[in-house]
């Protein structure tokens, strides 16, 4: 991964850079290898993972199709 250091202001480049590792996922990964994943846990978790996606998913069809109320709820005042 690279990233251009202008007019040597490394705060920039080093946001630039982080910005990047999130969009790529690196952070959650060095998280993940951070300790031992139990290939049983593995499973478990992606699974969990493919549950909430396929929910969100569902919700958001449903939304664009006007079956349920989409948008944020404003907060009772």
């Amino acid at each position: 991964m690279q990233v251009l250091v202008r007019d040597n202001n490394v705060d920039q480049a080093l946001r630039a850079l982080k910005k990047k590792m999130q969009r790529e996922g690196i952070f959650r990964e060095m998280k993940m290898r951070g300790h031992y994943e139990k290939p049983s846990e593995k499973r478990a978790r992606e699974k969990a993972e493919a549950v909430r996606r396929a929910r969100k998913l569902a919700r958001k069809r449903a939304q664009r199709e006007g079956l349920v109320p989409g948008g944020r709820v404003a907060a009772a005042r």
